[in-house]
């Protein structure tokens, strides 16, 4: 499975239906960057995906962005690829 690491805040509606999306795509291991809680690791997320908005989602250290890029992966038909490991 893939490693999946998202910023989020503690009341972010896109945070919890990105999470949502990606349970029921079966990715149980999310790896969740609390922003709120730790403000350099705001700085680090925006170093790395260039935005500031909550959530930032990479997958296997590639950024896809928000929960709407995310959605946009999936009605694309490349997320499941790229939960499972494979190129997209």
């Amino acid at each position: 499975m893939a490693r999946i690491e998202m910023y989020t805040t503690a009341i972010c509606p896109y945070c919890i239906a990105a999470k949502g999306l990606l349970s029921r795509k079966g990715a149980t291991q999310i790896e969740e960057i609390r922003v709120d809680l730790s403000p350099q690791r705001r700085e680090e997320m925006l170093t790395r995906s260039q935005r500031r908005t909550v959530p930032q989602i990479f997958i296997n250290g590639e950024h896809v962005g928000g929960h709407d890029d995310l959605v946009a992966l999936d009605r694309a038909g490349k997320l499941d690829p790229m939960l499972a490991g494979s190129a997209a």
